[in-house]
């Protein structure tokens, strides 16, 4: 079943033009035809049945139907990665999307070997993964910033789990049992890892949780799908 993300809001009868984009999608790549089903979601009403109702050359109309999914919540898990190459970043935001994550923080350390990135196209991949695995909404992509900046403007009461590669801390789920379930995120570093300046900061913040990924050192995008998924088995929706 295909599945789109939109922007309007969804209801029974409603009417969507879709962007040029999706239209050529629907229409060339999949070579959808009036009369077909789809869903369609937008983070904020749910999943919704929908029809195609007319197939143009730049613009594909679709119909809704009805509810498909009431809109849940997931866990409140964020990544906050270092910013690295463009392949690795861009498996990175596609994996974060499948396994769960609420929002993408894009930071600069002193040892990031990419200073700049389009976020444009990160958040495409983020919409993209959603899509395709059946999640109701889209991890949001942020823009870069110095990790000093973000850790001083840290939410309260989100706990942090720095992802050492030093090699001295905790087995990342010895670390985690016991921990309360809630507002998380998760500190992935640059393929350079961390300065020492920057490992002391991080160990001594209150809200921070040093562990270890094992013995081996790991590329950021192994590191940040292993972290993920440890969490996920620990404290997120694969309990259920």
């Amino acid at each position: 079943m295909i599945r789109l993300f939109v922007n309007a809001a969804l209801g029974a009868g409603a009417e969507l033009v879709l962007d040029e984009g999706q239209s050529r999608y629907l229409g060339a790549v999949m070579r959808a035809q009036a009369g077909d089903e789809l869903r369609v979601f937008n983070g904020r009403d749910g999943e919704w049945r929908a029809l195609v109702a007319k197939v143009a050359k730049r613009a594909v109309t679709l119909q809704v139907i009805d509810a498909a999914r009431p809109q849940g919540a997931g866990p409140d898990l964020d990544l906050v990665v270092a910013l690295v190459k463009r392949a690795p970043l861009e498996t990175i935001v596609e994996k974060a999307a499948e396994l769960g994550a609420r929002r993408v923080r894009l930071a600069i350390t002193e040892r990031t070997n990419a200073d700049h990135t389009r976020v444009d196209r990160l958040q495409a991949i983020a919409v993209e993964a959603a899509e395709q695995t059946g999640r109701l909404d889209v991890p949001q992509v942020l823009e870069p910033v110095r990790l000093e900046k973000l850790i001083g403007g840290w939410e309260p009461g989100r706990r942090l789990l720095f992802c050492d590669e030093a090699g001295d801390a905790k087995p990342v789920l010895e670390a985690l049992t016991g921990q309360p379930v809630g507002p998380w995120a998760i500190l992935i570093g640059p393929e350079g890892g961390f300065s020492p300046k920057e490992r002391e900061a991080l160990r001594g913040l209150p809200f921070a949780i040093a562990v270890s990924l094992g013995p081996r050192i790991l590329r950021a995008d192994t590191a940040a799908i292993s972290a993920l998924t440890l969490w996920q088995a620990a404290l997120g929706d694969w309990r259920s």
